[in-house]
């Protein structure tokens, strides 16, 4: 049985109010080797899980595969609009190539057990920041995307997406080539209040 650690973590604190998102356009290689990757992928899955289905599920590219999307982005692309610029082509075969490591995470609704379908797909959402973190922790940098391409038809269906899968967002992992830049954060007094009766 694990043993749940109760202890203050000032560390773990520091991370999270220090953590950044890292430019798509601005990651190289090294990648995460495949145990530092199974690693996050498995910091990723300890998230809430109301009636531990699972509801989701990795799909991880890399290497010539990263090419090989790309090659499916630039024909859905097409699909789209046959008069698409040569520029945009280019920049879609492309579009996975910024990260060595792209961690496609795929919400899969679950009907064993009547929970919401908007608490499985929180659940994903849970899975795509831990991973975030998790990666940070381990020294790459991250970003979580999803653009055009997690909603398009010919890509979902390249990719094995089933009935009731959606993708909650591609997680691109490398190595941050750029400091990561401040960005505003609300004011937290703007956006806390406390019930104290009915409305």
């Amino acid at each position: 049985m694990t043993e749940l650690f109760q202890g203050k973590s000032p560390e773990t604190m520091d991370l999270l109010h220090r953590r950044r998102s890292s430019s798509a356009k601005a990651m190289s290689e090294p990648g995460p080797s495949p145990s530092e990757l199974h690693d996050i992928l498995q910091a990723a899955s300890r998230v809430p899980d109301h009636g531990k289905l699972f509801p989701w599920r990795f799909l991880v590219i890399e290497g010539d595969a990263r090419a090989e999307l790309g090659a499916l982005l630039e024909e859905a692309l097409v699909a789209r609009n046959a008069n698409v610029s040569e520029s945009l082509r280019r920049f879609e075969r492309n579009r996975f190539m910024r990260a060595p490591v792209v961690v496609t995470v795929i919400s899969s609704l679950k009907t064993a057990k009547p929970i919401p379908e908007w608490e499985q797909r929180l659940s994903a959402g849970a899975v795509c920041q831990t991973m975030l973190i998790a990666a940070a922790s381990a020294g790459f940098g991250a970003n979580w995307l999803t653009e055009w391409c997690a909603y398009d038809d010919i890509v979902t269906n390249g990719l094995g997406l089933g009935e009731g899968e959606k993708i909650a967002g591609f997680i691109y992992i490398g190595t941050a080539t750029a400091p990561l830049e401040e960005r505003d954060r609300p004011v937290l007094d703007e956006v806390i209040s406390r019930w104290t009766t009915r409305a």
